[in-house]
């Protein structure tokens, strides 16, 4: 079952402000500690929270924007206000990463500058470690629950947050037995994992943005689940995207060229209604109904339309007595060419041996037409 929209705003809110909360709290302890402890790296680390609490704004804006309903402006809603903060989220924790290696470089060229910090910063960055973690599993919860990829961003800076403290803890603790360069080679190292998670979040979102097609895997689940409906023949033209947490698809699907528009219709709603079922994050189909590839068969784009082609064979068929009185005309572009069906009562006919002259006459008038293919005159 999808998850509401309200929903959604209303989990996003939840978790992100309990991560506000948090962060405000150990920016308070870390920096706090850095100064009086004298660790470099803690003073450091509280400035990151600091820099949490800006995404974590970030994020209750953009979840507010991306949860508002589509408008004459958005007529696809407003998704995209999630991926692009998403993006940012990206650039945010490569900046860290950024951040994180180049004090640690600078740590490894002045080892000499490095002070022994008090050991209550060790407690200090203890509980960093064990609030941002769990952070990290309930905001990530929540992401999948949903299916949000700006939480599950979210998620992983407060991973690279906790990752980060660890550096810390190594780095402090090492200090006291006389090991000092620990710390920055752990740091650079964590550094590059953390630029690895803000890259791949960044370039999915990119990606999301220029409209790139779903996954290979998916896109073959789609195709054979419409292939399974009954009546459709084939499909082609199938384009994917993504919005946000939701998946669009269109379709260009082939039927029978005799069915009724109705009866088209319905195939077209079976398509839509088995591919949302099936896929929870696909929630806008558009089929187009095709009598035939139209990627291979003559196109029919330049031939006349219905009240365009009827005067014309009017004007034929009231040339002959018999032949004006018909009034049951369906009519079939196909592959260049138009199919001409009709109909005509008995009641118009002296005798049933006149069928065959009345079938040839039609003929002759009705191919007199241009763009006329086939024809076939009934009689009812």
């Amino acid at each position: 079952m999808g998850i509401s929209i309200e929903q959604r705003k209303k989990e996003t809110s939840r978790i992100t402000l309990w991560g506000v909360a948090v962060n405000m709290f150990l920016a308070v302890i870390k920096t706090t500690g850095g100064i009086m402890g004298q660790s470099q790296a803690l003073l450091a680390d509280g400035i990151h929270s600091l820099s949490d609490l800006a995404s974590d704004a970030m994020v209750l804006v953009a979840a507010k924007h991306a949860g508002e309903d589509a408008d004459e402006d958005h007529p696809y809603g407003h998704g995209r206000y999630e991926t692009l903060a998403t993006v940012a989220l990206g650039i945010i924790l490569m900046g860290v990463a950024a951040g994180i290696a180049y004090d640690a470089i600078l740590r490894l060229e002045n080892p000499e500058d490095i002070a022994i910090p008090a050991p209550f910063t060790l407690i200090i960055a203890m509980i960093s470690i064990l609030s941002n973690e769990a952070l990290y599993h309930a905001t990530r919860a929540v992401a999948q629950k949903i299916r949000s990829p700006l939480l599950e961003a979210n998620a992983w800076h407060h991973r690279s947050d906790a990752v980060s403290s660890i550096v810390v803890l190594l780095g402090i603790g090492a200090t006291f037995i006389g090991y000092p360069l620990v710390d920055a080679i752990a740091a650079i190292i964590v550094a590059l994992m953390i630029g690895k998670i803000g890259l791949d979040l960044s370039r999915q979102s990119v990606q999301e943005l220029v409209d790139t097609a779903l996954e290979p895997e998916m896109v073959e689940q789609i195709k054979n689940t419409i292939l399974d409906i009954d009546d459709v023949r084939e499909l082609h033209l199938l384009r994917s995207r993504r919005m946000g947490h939701n998946a669009l698809v269109d379709v260009h699907i082939q039927v029978s060229p005799k069915l009724s528009v109705s009866e088209g219709h319905h195939i077209s709603e079976s398509v839509e209604t088995a591919l949302k079922d099936k896929f929870d994050e696909v929630n806008d189909v558009t089929v187009h109904i095709d009598p035939e590839d139209d990627e291979s068969a003559a196109s029919c784009k330049n031939l006349p339309l219905r009240s365009e082609l009827l005067l014309a064979l009017n004007q034929e068929w009231s040339k002959h007595e018999t032949l004006k009185n018909i009034d049951d005309i369906t009519l079939h572009y196909l592959d260049g060419r138009i199919s001409v069906e009709a109909g005509l009562s008995y009641k118009y006919l002296s005798r049933i041996e006149d069928i065959p002259s009345l079938q040839k006459a039609f003929n002759e008038a009705t191919k007199n037409v241009a763009s006329v293919g086939e024809c076939m005159l009934q009689f009812y």
